[in-house]
C-alpha cells in the first residue's frame, strides 16, 4: 500500500471513530451517524461535490471566544441565516475543512479548533441551480472558536454576516432546525 493510500486509510479510519463517538454521545442520531458512515465506504469519492448522489461537506459552529455569540451568515444561494462551511473539495479531513471555510467565510484570524470531536451531522437536500441537479449535502460541523478578535469581512458567498446571541438562535422560531438543535447543544453543555 503507497503512502497516500496509507493516509487517505488513516483520515476515514479518523472520520469513522468520530462518527461512531458522536452517535454514542447522540443516540438520536445514532442512524444518521451510521448513514455518513455507508457515505465513508462508498467507491465513488463522498469527498467531492461531483458525487451528485450526495457528498460530504463541513461546517463550522463559529463561537465567541466568551462562547456566548456564533457567527452566521446570510447564504447567498440559500438565502437563510447558517453557519459557515463548505465543500470538502477532496480533503477527508473534514475538521481541516471546517476551519478552512471559517476562516474564508469570515475573514478572521485566530480561530481554533476548540474540540476534535464531530458537535452535529445534518444530511439535507440542495435545490437543483442552473446546471447542478439537486443533491444531499452530508454536512459534518465542527466548534471553532474566534480567538483572534471578531471583526469579520464579508466573502462574496454571504449576503451578510452577523455575531448573534446564541440563546436568541436557541429561541429564534425563524432560525433553521438544525440551527436550533446546535445552540440548544451548546448552551446544554
Amino acid at each position: 500500500m503507497n503512502e497516500s493510500v496509507q493516509s487517505l486509510a488513516v483520515l476515514d479510519d479518523r472520520l469513522r471513530s468520530l462518527l461512531q463517538d458522536y452517535a454514542g454521545r447522540e443516540p438520536s442520531h445514532g442512524e444518521l451517524a451510521a448513514e455518513f458512515g455507508t457515505l465513508l465506504d462508498d467507491p465513488e469519492d463522498p469527498f467531492r461535490r461531483e458525487r451528485l448522489a450526495g457528498h460530504f461537506t463541513a461546517s463550522c459552529w463559529l463561537v465567541s471566544s466568551d462562547g456566548q455569540r456564533v457567527l452566521l451568515t446570510h447564504h447567498r444561494k440559500l438565502q437563510r441565516w447558517l453557519q459557515l462551511g463548505g465543500h470538502a473539495d477532496g480533503d477527508r479531513d473534514l475538521a481541516h475543512v471546517a476551519l478552512k471555510e471559517g476562516e474564508e467565510e469570515s475573514g478572521l484570524t485566530g480561530l481554533v479548533l476548540e474540540d476534535p470531536a464531530i458537535f452535529d451531522l445534518d444530511k439535507h437536500w440542495i435545490p437543483e441551480r442552473k446546471d447542478v441537479p439537486g443533491h444531499w449535502h452530508y454536512d459534518v460541523r465542527f466548534v471553532i472558536r474566534a480567538l483572534g478578535g471578531e471583526a469579520f469581512v464579508l466573502s462574496e458567498e454571504s449576503l451578510a454576516l452577523a455575531w448573534r446571541p446564541v440563546a436568541e438562535v436557541a429561541a429564534d422560531p425563524q432560525s433553521d432546525a438544525s440551527m436550533q438543535r446546535m445552540a440548544r447543544r451548546w448552551l446544554a453543555r
